[in-house]
């Protein structure tokens, strides 16, 4: 099955960027010109000619730019693919770690790409248990000290680094459906910071601990819930790279 990270080979950066409608022209404007040789053969010739070559610029000039733009895009297709992919391993890793408390195991004799292979299943199937869940029940998952500033710091990294790949120069070039997912994704990691800072209204206003406490948590569980479903999309797509590492294998 394809992913979408398969379909960004085939981008709508190799079709041309010329609308139908020029090509019709051409095709009526070139029945007109050979119609006039009935009533003026030089003019009909001068009108091919002029055809002929607006048709050579269209067809053939078109085609060598197209083949150039997608000869660039597959320069950096593999890179943007990576920092997508980058990215949202990282979302990934700070979700189930510093807010679900996930705690890896492996053994420390293993090789270090065999440590981090390790680490991603377990992770997976970590986040995977946790989807199903409502936003109700993951509430009692959170780890209450994720309420912090270096978590409201590292949300709002993250969501800036989403937003620069939406906005990057290619971006136009990406699958509709992961731009969606990017952009769904930003904004929840947006609302994430934003419900932090609800929560340390509690210390500004202590009588009102408890509502700015619940209005936090149901907040943010809500957004976990959403962030989860789609970074295992995302993940689905084959979107979800550990960082390099000398003499890893490039799967890991």
């Amino acid at each position: 099955m394809s992913t979408l990270r398969d379909e960004a080979k085939k981008s709508k950066i190799n079709n041309s960027d010329r609308p139908v409608l020029i090509y019709i022209a051409i095709g009526v404007a070139t029945l007109f010109a050979i119609a006039l040789r009935w009533f003026d053969v030089d003019l009909s010739l001068n009108i091919l000619s002029e055809i002929i070559g607006a048709a050579f610029t269209l067809f053939v000039i078109d085609v060598l730019l197209v083949k150039s733009k997608a000869k660039r895009w597959l320069i950096v297709q593999e890179h943007i693919d990576y920092l997508i992919g980058r990215t949202i391993n990282r979302v990934r890793d700070g979700v189930a770690t510093r807010v679900f408390g996930f705690k890896p195991e492996f053994d420390h004799r293993m090789k270090e790409e065999e440590v981090i292979l390790q680490i991603r299943k377990q992770r997976e199937k970590f986040l995977n248990d946790l989807e199903p869940l409502s936003a109700e029940k993951l509430i009692g998952k959170i780890d209450l000290a994720f309420f912090n500033a270096d978590s409201y710091d590292y949300f709002d990294e993250k969501a800036e680094d989403i937003w620069k790949l939406i906005n990057m120069k290619y971006s136009e070039y990406l699958a509709p459906d992961l731009v969606s997912l990017l952009i769904d994704l930003h904004t929840n990691l947006v609302d994430v910071s934003a419900h932090i800072r609800v929560y340390d209204k509690a210390e500004r206003f202590p009588s009102e601990k408890d509502h700015y406490h619940n209005v936090a948590l149901q907040g943010v569980a809500r957004n976990f819930k959403e962030i989860i479903r789609i970074v295992i999309r995302l993940k689905e797509e084959g979107y979800s790279d550990a960082a390099r590492i000398i003499g890893a294998r490039e799967d890991i």
